[in-house]
């Protein structure tokens, strides 16, 4: 078995530079969307990391516990708006690119809920989350998040 490498010290200049550009582009957006649309691509990656810290910072930034919880299913939740459901069905189909490139649908919508730089915005989030999953899922990483006490 080997050690596992922490890429934050294995490249740091990179690393550093993907973090702020992280930041960068997050902050591109308002927050509660950003936040939902790295938590479903983390969902279809599986990325456990990425589900358990985001999950955090949407519930620190006011974030319901319900839209979180049905974020899976988000198409039969009504709790999302035609914003947000253009920004989770946009995620969806990048995310899945592999499966097949069946994205008019998603690009339609993207259309009608966003300004074209804001689609240039959304979509390198979602190359953004998309990184940080196989970074997280690839080098294995956890990062606990403070967990309060159940009542």
């Amino acid at each position: 078995m080997t050690d596992k490498i922490n890429p934050y010290a294995a490249a740091p200049q990179l690393m550093k530079s993907w973090t702020a550009l992280s930041a960068t582009i997050g902050d591109s957006l308002e927050s509660s969307l950003i936040e939902l649309v790295k938590i479903r691509a983390s969902q279809i990656n599986g990325c456990a990391n990425c589900i358990n810290m985001h999950t955090y910072e949407a519930r620190a930034k006011g974030e319901s516990e319900q839209r979180i919880y049905l974020l899976s299913a988000w198409r039969e939740a009504p709790c999302y708006t035609d914003r947000e459901r253009a920004a989770l069905a946009w995620t969806e189909a990048l995310t899945t690119l592999s499966q097949g490139h069946t994205h008019g649908a998603a690009k339609e919508a993207l259309n009608w809920e966003f300004t074209e730089e804001e689609q240039v915005n959304l979509t390198l989030m979602i190359n953004i989350i998309n990184g940080w999953n196989r970074i997280a899922i690839g080098f294995d990483l956890w990062y606990d998040m403070p967990m309060k006490a159940a009542a």
